[in-house]
């Protein structure tokens, strides 16, 4: 068998994939926590941040690669700084 780096970088490629998928689920998760202790739907919450209500459940289930400007608008709309927002986002996880 011969070495292929292009093999190597693939498989090294597929693992930050799914690293990153996990991610943005965990992400999801902690916000619909969030959401879910102000008692508001999605509608409502997605609509005081300006931003479409399938969008934001995209987010939160996990499926969105979302911009670092709807992060803002998420972490406003828990009245939280985006740091405090991803150290929640963490805790949640553990």
């Amino acid at each position: 068998m011969t070495y292929n780096p292009l093999s190597q970088k693939h498989s090294q490629n597929i693992i930050f994939l799914e690293v990153f998928v996990e991610m943005q689920k965990e992400f999801g998760i902690a916000i619909k926590k969030l959401r879910e202790e102000t008692g508001l739907s999605q509608e409502k919450f997605a609509l005081s941040i300006c931003m479409d209500r399938t969008y934001y459940a995209s987010v939160e289930a996990g499926k969105r690669n979302i911009s670092l400007q709807n992060i803002c608008k998420i972490a406003k709309g828990f009245d939280l700084s985006v740091s405090a927002l991803f150290t929640v986002a963490e805790s949640y996880s553990k």
